[in-house]
C-alpha cells in the first residue's frame, strides 16, 4: 500500500531495501531515540536519516497520509466527528517564576517608579 508512494531513484548504486528503511523511520519516531542509536536491522542510520529528511521535505508523508485517509474514507472507515480537549496543565508557581529550579537568581525585572512626579514642576 505504501510502495507506490515512496520515491525511487532511477540510477545510482543499489539502495537499502525500502521496507527496512521505513521500519527504521517508524522505530525512530515511536521510540524517540537518536538516529545513531537505530538498531542494525534498520539499516545504516545515515541512510535512514537522509531518506527520512528527503521524504519530509518532498511532502511524501503528507501525500501518503492524504491517500490513506481517502481510501479509508471511501471504505467508510473514518468517522470525521472531532473532539477538542481544552485541558490546561499549569506549572508549579516556583517553576513559573524563572523556569529554573531554586527560584529567582540574579537580576529581576522590576518597575522603578519615581518618588517625585517629574510633571509636577
Amino acid at each position: 500500500m505504501l510502495a507506490p508512494l515512496i520515491p525511487r531513484a532511477a540510477t545510482g548504486r543499489p539502495r537499502v531495501e525500502d521496507r527496512q528503511v521505513v521500519n527504521g523511520m517508524v522505530y525512530k519516531i515511536r521510540t524517540g531515540i537518536s538516529w545513531r542509536d537505530l538498531p542494525e536491522r534498520c539499516g545504516p542510520w545515515q541512510t535512514v536519516c537522509t531518506r527520512f529528511r528527503r521524504c519530509a521535505l518532498d511532502g511524501v508523508f503528507t501525500r501518503a497520509l492524504w491517500q490513506i485517509q481517502a481510501r479509508a474514507d471511501a471504505a467508510g472507515d473514518i468517522d470525521w466527528l472531532l473532539q477538542i480537549d481544552s485541558t490546561i496543565v499549569r506549572v508549579h508557581r516556583h517553576a513559573a517564576a524563572t523556569g529554573r529550579k531554586g527560584g529567582p537568581k540574579g537580576r529581576t525585572n522590576r518597575t522603578i517608579t519615581p518618588s517625585v512626579d517629574p510633571e509636577a514642576d
